[in-house]
């Protein structure tokens, strides 16, 4: 690459700073043999790196520079990505390396504690001097109250009517209705994937639901089923299936659910493909009696979810959560503006117009930006400003919507691969929203 090329990718990453402009520049300085520089560019590419580019660094680690670089990536990687990382330096024979970047992780994080890393490099001695990780209790993990999160219903919902009626046909009249269901031997509960832009509402919509059926409500997290050790992570899947079936009705939500099942191609390891298929097993195992459990997931990338999950029988009902429309983005906008100082010139139809396309979190972040300016005016001017439609003004030309990125992901997918019509009611919105 030429002097006047990386001068300029640099310029760009000072203005905007990202992994993928990181990871162009390092490999770039690498190659170029001038690293004075590169540890700022190592620094902010965390999890982005693939097992091939993991070792490009490890093979240049001789370099004093990449090296002590290599300590900072390693603290902001996960544990399984850290793993791969100590292990590429000690088959390179790099021990040195590995020692210090290892030790300097291990203060920062006690969760990456490895015995077999530690006897390789010697490091019995300062092992016992660091902070012992102790096993979870699966007594714990099997209390699913910590897991308890309070019901709200489909009025807090603002907008997504037509997929509120699908959820009312296909998930909540079962749970209101079994014995008519019953009748028809239809099984009441089964998993329900929310998918769509990010904050537009997935998580809200799977609460009202859980409310909606009269349910207890589990919102479980990636953490609470991840896990460093072996075997760990499918323990903690089976405990909190096992209570979730014992206090039926009941409704499991996991969020971001490509976490815990991502295509098993793609795992890095053993034990995520584990995960998955212990995932799949508690969904609908030869011996398992998910009657009245309602597992609900939502994710922001549902093509990168493992076919096997989307099959009937497990997720088999997908429902695509879009950025809210116009009549729905007034009524988030009245709802968030509730409370503030707020002037009678404000038209929130005329606000609702110039925002196609952003998502409720997008409106509420455009809500603060406009109480932001009323504040800078107040302190200015020393009078006490209401929010006004010139703050909004303001606002919106600073603001933009969040889920343009998406949308164009998701139309690829939605026009190439749109495997039995997964992505229709995607397509459908994007021609719907183009047109306006």
């Amino acid at each position: 690459m030429d002097i006047n090329t990386l001068s300029g990718l640099k310029a760009a990453f000072d203005a905007g700073p990202s992994p993928e402009l990181a990871k162009i520049i390092t490999f770039a300085l690498i190659e170029s043999g001038n690293t004075d520089n590169i540890a700022l560019y190592i620094s902010v590419l965390g999890n982005t790196l693939t097992d091939d580019e993991l070792e490009r660094l490890v093979e240049a680690a001789e370099d004093p520079n990449i090296s002590l670089s290599l300590e900072t990536l390693a603290q902001k990687i996960d544990v399984e990505t850290f793993n791969i990382l100590i292990q590429l330096l000690i088959d390179k024979n790099n021990l040195d390396t590995a020692k210090s970047v290892y030790l300097s992780a291990r203060k920062q994080n006690i969760r990456i504690q490895n015995p077999v890393f530690e006897s390789i490099l010697g490091l019995e001695i300062q092992a016992t001097k660091l902070k012992v990780v102790e096993k979870p209790d699966i007594a714990q993990i099997t209390d699913l109250s910590r897991y308890r999160q309070k019901n709200t219903d489909f009025s807090d919902v603002i907008g997504l009517e037509k997929i509120k009626k699908q959820i009312h046909k296909k998930i909540i009249l079962p749970f209101q209705s079994p014995s008519l269901f019953q009748r028809f031997k239809k099984k009441i509960g089964g998993g329900v994937l929310l998918y769509g832009p990010p904050g537009c509402g997935k998580t809200l919509l799977a609460r009202a639901t859980a409310g909606e059926c009269n349910a207890s409500f589990f919102n479980v997290e990636v953490s609470d089923v991840l896990d460093m050790y072996i075997g760990e992570s499918e323990q903690k899947l089976h405990a909190i299936f096992e209570k979730a079936r014992n206090e039926t009705p009941s409704v499991i939500f996991f969020d971001e659910l490509e976490a815990l099942a991502g295509k098993r191609e793609h795992a890095r390891s053993t034990s995520s493909a584990n995960t998955v298929s212990q995932f799949l097993t508690e969904l609908d195992g030869f011996s398992q009696n998910n009657e009245g459990v309602l597992v609900l997931a939502s994710t922001n990338v549902p093509w990168a979810i493992d076919s096997a999950f989307l099959r009937p029988g497990r997720f088999d009902r997908m429902f695509f959560v879009p950025p809210p429309d116009r009549v729905a983005r007034k009524g988030i906008l009245k709802h968030h503006i509730q409370g503030r100082p707020a002037s009678d010139d404000i038209n929130f139809d005329t606000i609702a117009d110039k925002t196609p396309g952003y998502s409720g979190a997008d409106l509420s972040n455009l809500i603060e930006m406009a109480a932001d300016e009323a504040i800078d005016e107040s302190i200015d001017t020393g009078n006490d400003v209401s929010i006004s439609i010139k703050h909004f003004k303001e606002a919106l030309g600073e603001s933009r919507a969040t889920t343009t990125e998406w949308l164009t992901t998701a139309r690829n997918y939605a026009r190439y691969a749109n495997d039995g019509g997964r992505y229709n009611d995607v397509l459908d919105f994007i021609n719907k929203h183009s047109k306006n």
